[in-house]
C-alpha cells in the first residue's frame, strides 16, 4: 500500500491554505446587508477552511440566537452592517474550538480591551497565521509555533485560533488516512 496518494492530497490541501486571507476591517463591506447576504459572505470568506458539508456554517437561526444571547448587535431595520459580518466571522470559527459562553466572555473583553475594530483585525492576523502555519504543516515543511511572549489580552485569541487550526488540520489528515485505509482494502 502507497501512502503518496494521502501525502499528495495534504500537500495540495496545504497549498491552497497558503492563500487563504480574511478580510480586515476597512475591507468588510460597508453596506447594509440582509441576513441571507451576511450568511452568504460568511461562508465564501471561511469555506476553505471550514466543512459546511457535515453542518451548515451559519444559519439564520443561528444569527437569531447569537443577536437573542447579545454576541451580535441586533440588526437595524432587517439590514447587517460590518460589524456584524466581523463579529459572525469570527463567531463561525471560534464556535469549532470554544462554547457559546467563552466566546461572548472573550468579545466582551477584547471590545472593552481594544474596541471591535482592532479586535477583529487582531483575530483576523492571528487566525491567519495560524491556519499558514498548519497550511506549512500539510505541505511537509517545518514549523515552529509562535514564540515571543504576548500580552495576557490577547492570549485567548491567540491559543483559540490555534487550536481552530490544528482542529483542521487533525480533520483533514483524519480524512486522508481513511481515504488511505479504503484503497488499501480495495487493493487487497
Amino acid at each position: 500500500m502507497n501512502d503518496t496518494y494521502s501525502n499528495e492530497t495534504l500537500k495540495k490541501w496545504g497549498e491552497a491554505l497558503s492563500e487563504f486571507h480574511l478580510p480586515r476591517w476597512d475591507q468588510l463591506p460597508d453596506l447594509e446587508l440582509y441576513m441571507d447576504q451576511v450568511i452568504q459572505l460568511v461562508d465564501q470568506y471561511l469555506s476553505p477552511v471550514t466543512t459546511g458539508d457535515k453542518h451548515p456554517l451559519l444559519t439564520k437561526s443561528m444569527v437569531n440566537n447569537y443577536v437573542k444571547l447579545g454576541l451580535v448587535p441586533p440588526p437595524v431595520k432587517k439590514r447587517y452592517t460590518r460589524t456584524h459580518v466581523a463579529f459572525l466571522l469570527a463567531i463561525t470559527t471560534l464556535k469549532q474550538v470554544l462554547t457559546i459562553p467563552e466566546i461572548k466572555e472573550a468579545i466582551v473583553f477584547q471590545g472593552r480591551t481594544d474596541g471591535i475594530r482592532e479586535a477583529y483585525n487582531f483575530f483576523c492576523r492571528e487566525q491567519e497565521s495560524a491556519i499558514h502555519l498548519i497550511a506549512r504543516q500539510a505541505k511537509g515543511e517545518g514549523v515552529s509555533y509562535p514564540t515571543e511572549p504576548i500580552s495576557f489580552s490577547y492570549l485567548a485569541a491567540r491559543t483559540a485560533t490555534i487550536a481552530f487550526a490544528n482542529k483542521i488540520l487533525a480533520e483533514k489528515v483524519i480524512r486522508c488516512e481513511i481515504d488511505y485505509l479504503r484503497q488499501g482494502e480495495n487493493n487487497d
